[in-house]
């Protein structure tokens, strides 16, 4: 079959400008090739495993690697003994370039010290399911403490606000969490104050009933409380003094039955009445008695007057 002599020039033309057009791809990428290994290289000191929150940096957990100069990450480190024996404060994973900031001093301690900031001090709270809000306060949350008892000298129950804005560094054993867990129920929730908040916080826990208050981690701003008592929440009730005062006495307790003792019968004197004796009359004399009034009269004289 005989080709159109058309068809074989378009055919020829379309591969001329097929081999331009991938001469010019290769030079290109060639050139940016040359150009990233002609770039200066940095050694960097990155993870070979996950480093959770409180591991100490081995040997087997660090290597060296190489990142071009203007990439090198601020903070990091070039050889491998400026972060063995140091702890870790923020979660590394694997190939992750280990920086100043994700690691605490070396000789701060491991676990749970390193994430405690100079000057502050962690201390632990009992809690159940109503004081840790239903196991809802977790390691990085923001929390507000509350008290319940009886102050100095006062009859009925305050609660007040003593703390506020206070940092929670480990619920239990838990010192971070991966983002999943709705809630954990730990028996003790470790809070992050100062000397002075720890005091307050001690003498809360030992006095009084205390009761933590889960709040917006955005939302850092004090908020002044006078506290809230008896009278305030059951309004118009008397004091405690005069509820008692007005309170009826309790019922005297019943007597308890004495035993039955036999009776011993005994004479019983009584005094004689007196005696009267009536006078002696001659046989002549009447004794007339009118009323009250008792006279003697004689019959002989009566009969001699007539």
């Amino acid at each position: 079959m005989r080709l159109d002599r058309r068809f074989l020039i378009m055919l020829s033309a379309s591969l001329l400008w097929a081999l331009v057009v991938s001469a010019m791809f290769y030079r290109l990428a060639a050139g940016a090739g040359q150009r990233r290994r002609s770039s200066p290289q940095h050694t960097v000191v990155v993870a070979t495993k996950p480093l959770p929150v409180g591991a100490s940096i081995a040997r087997d957990s660090v290597r060296l690697g190489e990142v071009p100069e203007n990439l090198f990450p601020a903070g990091a480190f070039s050889r491998l003994e400026d972060v063995l024996d140091r702890p870790v404060i923020s979660p590394i994973q694997p190939d992750e370039p280990v920086v100043e900031a994700r690691l605490a001093a070396k000789g701060s301690g491991i676990g749970l010290a390193p994430l405690i900031p100079p000057g502050m001090r962690a201390l632990s709270v009992r809690v159940n399911d109503v004081v840790g809000v239903a196991g809802f306060i977790l390691p990085g949350m923001r929390v507000d403490v509350l008290v319940t008892g009886h102050g100095a000298m006062q009859a009925e129950t305050v609660t007040r606000t003593v703390l506020q804005n206070i940092g929670v560094l480990s619920a239990g054993q838990t010192t971070q969490t991966d983002g999943k867990s709705q809630s954990i129920q730990v028996p003790v929730v470790t809070l992050l104050v100062t000397p002075q908040e720890a005091e307050a916080l001690t003498l809360a826990n030992s006095d009084g009933h205390v009761q933590l208050v889960l709040r917006n981690s955005a939302d850092p701003k004090p908020v002044a409380t006078t506290g809230s008592r008896q009278r305030d929440l059951y309004g118009g009730l008397p004091p405690v003094e005069r509820i008692a005062e007005a309170a009826p006495e309790p019922a005297p307790a019943p007597a308890k039955p004495r035993p039955a003792v036999a009776a011993v019968s005994r004479p019983v004197e009584r005094t004689p009445p007196p005696v009267t004796v009536a006078p002696r009359l001659a046989p002549d004399e009447m004794e007339v008695i009118q009323g009250k009034v008792k006279t003697i009269e004689n019959l002989s004289r009566r009969r001699a007057a007539k």
